[in-house]
Order: C-alpha cells, then sequence, then structure tokens
C-alpha cells in the first residue's frame, strides 16, 4: 500500500499547493481527479522525487518516498504531463537510453526488454522510426513503455489522455487496465472524469490542494443516487434557478437551457424530471462548492 501522510506544499510565489494530503492507495489502478489548478501535478511530482514538500510523508513497501529518493526510483515509473523526448533518436535509442538509466547494463538483456516493450506498446513497426515524426498517441504510447522498465511497483501517470484523439486515449486505456493487473499501483492524475469511471477501482477527488473525498466510483454514485434532476427552461428562468439549487451543469440547447441540479428528497420544480446520476455529476457538486 501506499501510504500519503499530510503533505504540504506552498511555493515562493504564495501558492499554497497541497494542503495537509493523507491518501491510502491500494494496488491497483487509483484515480486523482481533479480541476486544473488544483494540486494533482504538485502531488505527482513529489511522489515521484521531482519535488520536496514542506512537511508530511509517503511510505510504500517500507521505502520512505520523499527521504530515499534513491530507493524511490528503483520502484518507480513516471510518465509526465510533459514528457519530453530527442526528436532525432529513433524510438529504439530512445528506450535503450532509459533502460541504461535505469541500471539494465547488459546490452543482450536490454535489447530483448526493448522489443518486448515496444510489441506491449505496439511501436515494433515504428522502432527505427525517428521521435521527431511521432503523433501524440504514439508518444504517450513511447512514454508507457519507458515507465515500465524495471517492473516499477509504483506507476504514476500525470493527465495521460490529455491532447489525444479518441482513438488513441482508447487504444491507451486498454494498455493502462493491462499495467495495472501486472503493476502493483497504477496512480493516475486527470481531469477526465471518464478515464476514472472506466478504469479505476479506487478514486479521489482534488481541489484547491485538499483531498474533497475519498471512494470507489461505486461509492459515489450511490451517494448521489435520485438527487440529480434535469430540466430544459429559458435563460432567465436558469439564472433564478440557479439561485434556489445546487445547479451540478448547464447547456444551451435551441435556446433552452438544459440544466442539472442537485436536490435530496424532494423535485425542484414542475419543469425537473429525475435524471440518472453519474460520476461527472457526483464530481461537479463536489467541485463547485464554494
Amino acid at each position: 500500500m501506499l501510504a500519503i501522510r499530510e503533505l504540504q506544499k506552498t511555493y515562493p510565489s504564495g501558492v499554497h499547493a497541497l494542503k495537509g494530503v493523507t491518501l491510502n492507495v491500494e494496488p491497483g489502478m487509483f484515480g486523482l481527479l481533479g480541476p486544473n489548478g488544483a494540486g494533482k501535478t504538485t502531488l505527482m511530482k513529489i511522489l515521484a522525487t521531482l519535488l520536496d514538500p514542506d512537511s508530511g510523508a509517503a511510505r510504500m513497501n517500507g521505502v520512505d518516498l520523499i527521504g530515499d529518493k534513491h530507493g524511490t526510483r528503483k520502484m518507480l515509473g513516471y510518465l509526465p504531463q510533459e514528457f519530453g523526448l530527442y526528436p532525432t533518436l529513433t524510438a529504439e535509442q530512445m528506450l535503450d537510453y532509459f533502460a541504461k538509466l535505469k541500471g539494465v547494463a547488459d546490452k543482450k538483456q536490454r535489447r530483448a526488454l526493448i522489443e518486448a516493450l515496444l510489441e506491449k506498446v505496439n511501436l515494433s513497426s515504428a522502432r527505427n522510426q525517428r521521435l521527431g515524426g511521432f503523433s501524440g498517441g504514439m508518444r504517450q504510447r513511447l512514454g508507457i513503455a519507458q515507465a515500465l522498465i524495471g517492473e516499477p511497483e509504483l506507476i504514476i501517470v500525470d493527465e495521460p489522455t490529455a491532447g489525444l484523439d479518441p482513438e488513441d486515449r482508447v487504444r491507451f486505456h486498454y494498455l493502462r487496465a493491462e499495467t495495472a493487473s501486472e503493476s502493483g499501483i497504477v496512480l493516475r492524475s486527470t481531469h477526465i472524469v471518464s478515464d476514472v469511471s472506466s478504469l479505476c477501482g479506487n478514486m479521489a477527488i482534488i481541489r484547491q490542494g485538499a483531498i474533497l473525498a475519498t471512494c470507489t466510483p461505486r461509492q459515489a454514485l450511490d451517494e448521489i443516487k435520485d438527487s440529480v434532476w434535469e430540466a430544459a427552461v429559458p435563460r432567465e428562468q436558469a439564472a433564478v434557478l440557479k439561485q434556489s439549487f445546487r445547479a451540478i451543469s448547464s447547456q444551451t440547447v435551441n435556446g433552452q437551457v438544459r440544466l442539472r441540479v442537485t436536490s435530496r428528497g424532494e423535485r425542484p420544480g414542475e419543469e425537473f424530471t429525475p435524471a440518472t446520476a453519474t460520476l461527472e455529476d457526483y464530481y461537479l457538486n463536489l467541485v463547485t462548492q464554494q
């Protein structure tokens, strides 16, 4: 288990990025869900030894992830939000470079490892292609390959599908699900709710540096069940209703505002009908609270 305790981080600019973050992360895929600027990347960088917290602790399998950076890196696979590549290198050369950095000294062992990784991420046919010509999806798949070197016990993936087209997002999801079944813990941060609902057994929601909830997607849906309502109303009426009820989302369709609100126990008004609650409803209901 990954145990995170009371992590605090304030940047020199005065931004309080983490406010006593505490989490218990069990084996499997764990989703950290939050809006941009919530503190997700700060937490990921601390766990990946790239940033020191002001205070707090994080341990996994007896290793102090904060104090023992060398020990942490031996058990870590990391795919950052911006994965830098050397554009003149080929995919094979890039993985060979990372394998050397991770201590795979034997040339034959590296060659076998790289061949297996390229096959896993469906890049075997592009092994000799220079990285400057890779698409966004190919770059992400190569990033996963380098993160898997050394059979890491902890894999950290930061905003993994940002900027990918739908086809590459689907490929990425299948690959992540397969990786989670083989590895100890896969910790992924995202602001895309569907990424969590479809893949993660457990999740946490973070906003403004604080954890708002920790649960399974099913528990989240059970909590908000029978409390989501929807109506299509004129724009002026929507503004009034938003002052009286907690609005989850609103969309303008054909001149009408399709409004979703939460109201437990009673119908907000005659124009409203019960709506099937989604994980996005649960998430938005939390992060939009003042």
